[in-house]
């Protein structure tokens, strides 16, 4: 399909739910003036417990979907597709296209004194060992240590990321952190960003944590800007937001991950 992206035409955004809307977040801070439509896959959510065929298959639609709106990039703002479906994407579609692992990945390697990073994720995104393969392929010496936390994802959908539950499970799967000398925390799970102060108050001050949102926000700020492809519009939290499934909750829901009330939720299907 050919498309006539142009520098106002918008920018794809997607995740299997919630959780991207942390990303979204960040860009918007970022990028003021670029409009977005946001994705979120909630028919199929979560991603983590799919094989990587079908979430490669969900992918496709979504990228199917961005190219009808004539998107001029497309940020995938879930580490479960960045880590299995972005390879296959960057191959078979002409979009300049950017995952929520790298940027991180990146980023942590040039803050680091101490070499020793470590990764917090979903079980999926850990047992995919896509974290480590990076800082491989990136040809770093970086000492990683990763720690899979699944019990984040459903507190924080609760509601409760500030409760004395959440203090209690983060000192749990954190306590091997703060026994160690790591320096650098990545939130490997778009969802972590709204337990960012509970995470924080468990681990030693020296410890600075790294968001998906904010790195490959400013990495995509650097490539609209080297290709004189920056947005000339007027406009401010501009958002178009597809779900798969019923919006009333995505809505409900999405206020907390954004910090404002949800407009202009469709539903759409992409079967």
């Amino acid at each position: 399909m050919i498309t006539k992206q142009t520098p106002n035409s918008p920018i794809g955004v997607f995740d299997s739910g919630l959780g991207g809307l942390t990303v979204l977040k960040s860009l918007e801070k970022i990028l003021p003036n670029e409009l977005f439509i946001y994705f979120g896959d909630t028919a199929h959510v979560p991603y983590g417990t799919k094989s990587a065929e079908m979430v490669t298959l969900y992918s496709q639609h979504i990228m199917d979907f961005f190219l009808k709106y004539e998107t001029k990039a497309v940020v995938i703002a879930c580490n479960t597709a960045s880590a299995v479906a972005f390879q296959h994407l960057k191959k078979n579609y002409d979009i300049p296209l950017f995952d929520v692992v790298s940027p991180s990945v990146e980023y942590s390697m040039k803050i680091t004194k101490t070499q020793k990073i470590g990764v917090v994720g979903t079980y999926s995104t850990i047992q995919s060992g896509a974290y480590k393969r990076m800082f491989k392929q990136l040809g770093d010496s970086c000492s990683v240590q990763e720690i899979s936390c699944p019990l984040f994802v459903p507190i924080i959908e609760e509601g409760w990321a500030d409760s004395s539950i959440a203090r209690d499970i983060a000192k749990i799967y954190l306590q091997d952190i703060t026994n160690s000398n790591i320096d650098t925390l990545i939130l490997g799970c778009t969802h972590y960003p709204i337990m960012a102060n509970t995470i924080q108050a468990m681990l030693p001050n020296k410890i600075q944590l790294v968001y998906s949102g904010e790195t490959v926000g400013h990495k995509l700020a650097e490539y609209l800007m080297k290709k004189n492809c920056e947005s000339s519009l007027d406009v401010s939290r501009s958002v178009q937001f597809f779900v798969t499934d019923y919006p009333q909750k995505f809505d409900e829901l999405g206020s907390r991950f954004l910090g404002r009330k949800l407009n202009n939720v469709t539903h759409i299907s992409l079967l």
